[in-house]
């Protein structure tokens, strides 16, 4: 067994191929704050570093915030199917590395993305086996109003644009492959610590597992 195998040993004995969680939601709806929450948590979860064509905002660091490109060179990476997803998002160009995620799956490692629906359904064409896709809805629709007022960081009329656009976004929760209703913060941090722990178990994952039980029908 390599040091990488041992590193990446669950209780059971069995190497893993790690997974890509996707939280989306309508704004305020609370995927950011769940996401923070499962970050905190596990240290077995990283967060995807996406490449973008904006600037640095002061006390980003490249690699580690975004990796920051010119419009050029995004324009290349596309051209050459360097990303699982990409969007263009007020003037300003985003997508995900594949090498990057692919290398953290292999090595055993989750890749957490907080991406919308458009992202999620390009990595479902992209790396469908690898993907977990959790949707989170608001408890209501005057919650989710109730939560984006509260904030204070936006206009009437910003708040009146995202809740027109939380119809939409809510339109395509069937696409995912579980629900969460964020009705107290704490719960669904819960409930999606459970999605995240039962697919690491799927038997698919488990990497080393045909070897492990041959190891145990013979005695080894």
């Amino acid at each position: 067994m390599t040091e990488t195998d041992q590193t990446t040993m669950d209780h059971k004995g069995s190497a893993r191929r790690g997974l890509m969680l996707v939280l989306s939601s309508p704004s305020g709806a609370g995927k950011s704050s769940i996401a923070r929450r499962l970050l905190d948590d596990d240290p077995n979860l990283t967060l995807s570093v996406s490449a973008t064509t904006r600037p640095p905002r002061p006390n980003e660091v490249d690699g580690k915030d975004y990796h920051f490109v010119d419009q050029a060179r995004f324009d290349k990476m596309i051209a050459g199917g360097a990303f699982l997803e990409y969007a263009t998002v007020f003037g300003n160009s985003y997508g995900t590395p594949k090498a990057d995620v692919m290398a953290l799956l292999d090595a055993g490692h989750d890749v957490l993305f907080d991406i919308d629906w458009q992202g999620t359904q390009q990595i479902a064409e992209a790396a469908a086996s690898d993907l977990v896709s959790v949707f989170v809805l608001p408890p209501s629709r005057s919650a989710l109003h109730e939560r984006l007022t509260s904030r204070g960081q936006d206009s009437k009329e910003v708040v009146a644009a995202r809740m027109a656009k939380a119809s939409d976004e809510i339109s395509h929760y069937a696409e995912y492959a579980y629900i969460v209703i964020n009705s107290d913060l704490d719960v669904a941090v819960s409930e999606v610590t459970a999605i995240l722990a039962a697919e690491r178990l799927r038997r698919s994952r488990q990497t080393a597992l045909t070897g492990f039980v041959r190891g145990l029908t013979r005695g080894e």
